[in-house]
Parts: C-alpha cells; structure tokens; sequence
C-alpha cells in the first residue's frame, strides 16, 4: 500500500495513532499545531494507512483529497488506481447532463396527431410519443389524457401508438444483475414510473389475491403487459420470461408470507406507457384502439405536451434517490444532443468517458454505463477528486449533492458533528464509495474521493441467488466507518 502526503500534510508530521476521534468531546490535545522543542508538530488524528488496515476491507481502498481553492494534493492512498465507482458515477453524469443540455433543459412527452382534428373527431392515429423523460409518472399520463379531452377530442379513427425510439431500447442496465430487482429496468425513449411494476399481495381464504399495477400518488391502474403467477416451488423467488405482448413472472408461493408489495422491473416500457395512458383516455370517453410501437419517428401535430422539472431539479433527485435509470436516460439523451445519435448505451458511455477525461481532466476514466450499476466501470479516486475541484468555482455540483450524515461514536446520526459533508455515495456488494466536498471546523472547503471495492469477494456473487451474498452486509458498513474516519481525519489535520 503506498500512501501519499502532500508538503502541507509532510509539514504537520508526526501524526500520533489514536483508536478512534470523538468530535462530540473536547479533545485532550490541541488540534493546532504545536511545536516541540525540537521542531516537530504533533497532532491527534489517526493515521490513514491505520485506519485502512483496521477497517479489513481487503481488496483496495484508494482516495484522494485535496483544497479546492488551490488544487493542492494534501494526500492521497493508490489515488491513481482504476477502481469501480458504483453510484458515484452519477455525479460525473450529472455534470456531463449540465455541460451539454444546461441546467432548464425539459424533457417532452407528447400526444401527436397524425391527421386534423374535424368536430372532435381525430382523422387519422394518436401517437404518445416518450421525449426520454426519467420522471414521467401515471398522474401525468391521467393529466395529459385530460387536456386531450379539453382540445375537444372526443373520438379517433385511426390507431394509437406508442414511440419511444428517441433513445435506444435496452432490456436491462446491466446483464449482471438478478432479473427480478427494480433498480435494473429496461431503458427506452418512453418511460413510465422508473419503468417498474406494483407487484402486491395478500392471502385469504381461498388462496392469493394478486395485483400488478402503475401506482402513483393518484391513481392506481391495474395493468396486463405484467402478470404474475404464484407457484408452489420453494426456488427460485422469481422467474421472468418474455410472452411477446407482456412481461410474465413467477413468485414461490413459500417466499410470500401473508402479504406484502414489491416493485418489478418492466421490460416493455413503450406499451406500459401505452396501456396506462388508455386507461385514462378511456375515462375521459375517448375509446383508443391498439396499433402497437411505431418504429419510425412520428410526423404530424402535437396536441398536448407535457414537460418534465428542469434537468437541475431532476438531477437534485437522481442524486438524493440513486435512480439508476434517470442516470442512464439524462446521460444518454446528453449524447444525443453531442452526437446526434445514441447506437447503444455502451456507445454512450464511451462518449461520456471520452468528455471526462478531456474536459474534467479525468485520465484513464472507463465507464460501460451512466449509472455505476456496472460494476466493469473504473474511475480512479484522483481523477474524481481533480473532476471535483475544476467545477467547485461553478457551483454546478455542489449544491445538488446530498447532505450526508456523519455519526457520533454509538453510531448514531450526529446533527451537530463540526464537519458537514455534501457528497454522492456509491454501493454494490463489497463496492462501497464515496465523493464530494466537506467544510473543515474552521471552515476549509476540501474535494475528496474514496473507492473502495474487493473485487475477489464479489467475483463468487452468483447472480441467481437472490439473498445478500454472506459478509456483503459487514464490509459494507466496516467500508462506511472508513470512509468517515479518513473525512474526520481531514478535518483534523487539514481544517480544525
């Protein structure tokens, strides 16, 4: 292991190693310097390659942390080490969105009418066409099948189709991952509620009562592209397979208990979208007939559009919520805009490490994706810290991380703890990650990035089995308790 500390860091040697730091006491000794006779400066704070080892993470830990005002390297452990970011990623999507689409960028859904509107009749199709919104929801679905209703369309004869070709369709965000969780939905042009399914359950007496359904605040549709079957297997949990007109699952009957409710991931998102938005035309009396997905990009007249928050405003809650599929579709909508296209979303992410390594200075940044879901993505913890320090004057960033607790020595979170941290973690089985900015007790502003990951324990996942693989749950929380030691540290040496 190879730590590195920068003249600043070298000048305040002599770090005594202490077993732990509880800011909530006054510490027993001067976190100022204090000169010996003989020059040297003594400092409680532990020392970083201490705390590594006590944490038994294996695998590597690597971070960096430097002062954005000057750039300057304080200090640094395998800093230039390629490492999986996870969740992390999505700051560096998040500051790629902003750079190429500007902070109001809307997304659009719309209602096109391929034909004129004649006594409330529509001559020719209805198109719900998706503009890659991540936030469209069944309330704006209900919402736009009403202000259909008040431009007086009351009947059309031709078909209603769905489009969602503004962006690539994609099964699935990482192939790697359990078919069954809801992070990892299919990705498309037109998307509704994340694209997962309301998946819920209860017991009575002459068996199971089973729903699926596009819940939102409002409304609650029951839905047929989803269907669920109970089966009196004990394994596996879930089974998905392909019926061409709808998503059909599986659950072992012995997995349910007497009730309960999940979320699924839909891998038909355009007719999802499609089949809510009938529910609701229906209810405003317009009665659609089914002509499918349009393959090709729609021509005719938008009737009602409906338009997502500003990009800032949906970044803010990509980063509060870690969603994976806002990242893909606001990094892949970003190429679109540069490239004019998107083939894949391998493609895209290609893009977006080749504008990070040349405008954030990020070198050797490899991403497969816009999310960090896979875990092939490698990002070294200088690069992100360096990323952190050049956009700190624009406050692009900054402002839309979320505030992360720090915890007092019980392990409870502490409001008060004198160092406040706004930053972006990241979490896979043995991946656990963390970066962005802290303000020191005395008001330092440092950027820091810390990655670590054992990538031998998460080798032997196998991705059929569905419980947490044995001693993920341990290390991530150890990798945690790390990760605030190395920050309390920093505030310690570099900012008290």
């Amino acid at each position: 292991m190879k730590t590195g500390v920068s003249r600043r860091a070298f000048l305040a040697a002599g770090v005594s190693v202490l077993g732990g730091m509880a800011w909530a006491k006054a510490p027993a000794v001067s976190l100022r310097p204090r000169l010996r006779p003989d020059g040297f400066v003594r400092r409680a704070a532990p020392g970083a390659e201490s705390l590594i080892r006590a944490a038994k993470l294996g695998g590597d830990v690597s971070f960096s942390v430097m002062d954005v005002k000057t750039g300057l390297i304080l200090e640094e452990h395998e800093a230039s080490e390629g490492q999986p970011p996870a969740s992390v990623m999505k700051a560096v999507t998040a500051l790629y969105a902003l750079n190429t689409l500007g902070a109001g960028y809307r997304f659009k859904t719309q209602l096109i009418a391929t034909g004129p509107v004649e006594g409330g009749v529509l001559k020719g199709d209805l198109i719900l066409a998706g503009g890659g919104d991540p936030t469209l929801d069944t309330d704006a679905l209900a919402d736009m099948a009403a202000a259909l209703k008040k431009k007086g369309v009351r009947e059309v004869r031709g078909r209603f189709r769905t489009w969602g070709g503004v962006l690539p369709f994609e099964r699935v965000i990482d192939p790697g991952q359990p078919a069954h969780v809801g992070y990892n939905p299919s990705i498309s042009g037109l998307n509704l509620n994340y694209n997962r399914v309301h998946f819920e359950w209860r017991r009575g007496g002459d068996g199971y009562q089973v729903t699926m359904d596009a819940r939102s605040k409002r409304y609650r549709p029951e839905v047929r592209v989803a269907r669920m079957v109970i089966s009196t297997r004990s394994s596996p949990v879930y089974t998905y397979k392909d019926r061409g007109d709808h998503d059909s699952w599986s659950v072992a009957r012995g997995a349910l208990g007497g009730r309960g409710a999940r979320w699924l991931p839909v891998r038909k998102p355009a007719a999802y979208a499609g089949e809510v938005f009938a529910v609701f035309a229906r209810s405003q009396g317009i009665v659609l007939k089914d002509g499918g997905e349009l393959r090709q990009t729609p021509k005719g007249t938008a009737l009602v559009t409906h338009q997502s928050a500003p990009l800032r405003d949906v970044l803010r809650g990509m980063l509060k919520y870690s969603t994976n599929l806002t990242a893909e579709l606001v990094g892949m909508t970003a190429t679109r805009a540069r490239k004019g296209q998107v083939p894949s979303l391998k493609a895209s992410a290609r893009e977006m490490s080749r504008w990070a390594r040349t405008e954030l200075g990020m070198s050797g940044a490899k991403l497969v994706d816009h999310s960090g879901l896979g875990a092939a993505s490698r990002l070294s913890a200088r690069a992100m810290t360096q990323a952190l320090v050049r956009v700190h004057g624009d406050r692009a960033l900054r402002p839309i991380l979320k505030d992360i607790d720090l915890r007092d020595e019980n392990g409870r979170v502490d409001r008060n703890h004198p160092v406040k941290v706004q930053a972006k973690t990241g979490t896979l089985y043995f991946v656990s990650s963390l970066a962005g900015y802290m303000t020191a007790p005395d008001g330092t502003n440092l950027a820091f990035a810390i990655l670590c990951s054992n990538t031998g324990k998460r080798a032997k996942i196998d991705p059929s089995v569905t419980e947490r693989p044995p001693g993920a749950r341990g290390w991530n929380r150890r990798a945690k308790r790390l990760q605030q030691a190395l920050i309390e540290r920093w505030g310690m040496v570099y900012g008290s």
